[in-house]
């Protein structure tokens, strides 16, 4: 065990405070899974380990270590795992964040479907792409590629905090720069973004008979409106991966 992970535990285990006191925690690796696990799944936002490690710290008066953090993170993994939990706690937006597993996401289609207002349009989906792949990128950049102007999609993706202003440009008139948001790599399930798919492998994706049966399956969930003739997302991929092209 790394040592500052061993003497952390040491210190949990002499603290009379309310981890302490947790009688049905017997040992220090159980109290501190217990406090990781209560810390995670009640923020709405992902837990850096150094925040984690910081509140667990200020209860017992230890000298809490991000990778004991880590650590315990790995072991209620390897716990949900074990006894099959719909969940797990996963490496999202630079942080910590509880979510379901891959394998529940039928079901929780099902339940969603009926909330389309809640779902980002094709035009605000097509803007983020681009900011997302060109990022830092001003207005203008993004009204190129898309090939229509793009102030109503960044307003809005500025009010959902998906898109953040980066700077501004060097070039004439010095215009805003746009850049995703950690509440971005949230919302996608992604640590960061390293995690963007490449275009070879959106090639594949929309190559993959797989992809179209899921799609199929999806747009009947969702009914004749889903539909109704408009861009496809094939459509917005193809946009977004015209944003890979060197300038």
């Amino acid at each position: 065990m790394h040592h500052s992970a061993r003497s952390t535990l040491e210190a949990l285990d002499h603290q009379p405070t309310a981890l302490a006191r947790l009688d049905h925690q017997p040992t220090a690796l159980a109290r501190l899974d217990f406090a990781v696990e209560a810390l995670v799944f009640a923020s709405d936002v992902p837990l850096r380990a150094a925040d984690v490690a910081r509140a667990v710290g200020e209860v017992t008066g230890a000298d809490v270590a991000p990778d004991a953090v880590a650590a315990s993170v790995a072991r209620l993994n390897d716990e949900y795992d074990g006894t099959d939990r719909a969940f797990r706690i996963h490496a999202f937006g630079g942080g910590y964040r509880m979510a379901t597993v891959e394998v529940a996401a039928p079901f929780l289609r099902v339940l969603f479907s009926q909330l389309d207002e809640r779902r980002l349009s094709r035009s605000l989906l097509e803007t983020l792409a681009v900011v997302a792949y060109r990022q830092p990128v001003t207005k203008p950049e993004v009204d190129h590629v898309r090939g229509v102007g793009s102030d109503y999609a960044l307003r809005s993706l500025l009010e959902k905090n998906l898109v953040g202003i980066a700077g501004r440009s060097d070039t004439v008139g010095r215009p805003l720069l746009y850049g995703t948001t950690d509440r971005f790599l949230d919302q996608f399930g992604l640590d960061s973004l390293d995690g963007l798919p490449r275009p070879r492998e959106i090639d594949e994706l929309l190559a993959d008979p797989q992809f179209a049966r899921e799609r199929a399956d999806l747009l009947s969930t969702l009914g004749p409106e889903a539909l109704r003739p408009e861009r496809s997302p094939a459509d917005d991929l193809s946009a977004a991966t015209d944003a890979f092209e060197p300038a």
